[in-house]
């Protein structure tokens, strides 16, 4: 299967936007065991149009919005990941991603589990982004990660 990757994408970056399994275990590797979430914020807002079509929703659907910062080794923030939790996914197992916290998504997502993955990658403002819609025993819900310039240049100087 050949494979079309965005223009103006560097291969550098490329490998991470496409990598499968837990951004949270990749990142605490490369940064050789240093990682901490930062939340910014958690609401219910209105779904968008474009994730609720994704997500087979209507589109005033509420959903549980969480916001955070992913650090690696350095200062700076390396990714901007935001989850997007329709209500109706918010069910079972599913109820712990609205209390979080400080601990990241991946530690319960790939925790003895490899979910269903359904990925989207755009260039947004803010930098190179991956959306993915994951099924998670039977639960849909979307996490966006944006890659931010802290760590592109981080990668940079690792080649």
């Amino acid at each position: 299967m050949t494979q079309h990757y965005p223009q103006g994408l560097d291969s550098h970056l490329k490998s991470w936007l496409y990598a499968s399994g837990s951004l949270t275990q990749q990142l605490t590797q490369l940064a050789g065991g240093q990682f901490r979430v930062e939340p910014l914020q958690e609401s219910f807002q209105r779904m968008q149009r474009q994730d609720s079509l994704w997500l087979n929703m209507p589109h005033q659907h509420t959903a549980w919005v969480r916001e955070v910062f992913l650090y690696g080794c350095e200062a700076e923030p390396w990714v901007r990941a935001k989850s997007i939790f329709p209500i109706l996914s918010l069910q079972g197992k599913a109820r712990r991603f609205r209390h979080l916290g400080q601990r990241p998504i991946g530690h319960y997502l790939f925790q003895r589990t490899t979910p269903h993955c359904e990925r989207r990658i755009l260039h947004l403002n803010e930098g190179w982004t991956r959306q993915s819609c994951y099924t998670w025993h039977g639960c849909k819900f979307i996490v966006q990660e944006t890659f931010l310039p802290a760590f592109e240049r981080f990668i940079q100087t690792l080649r």
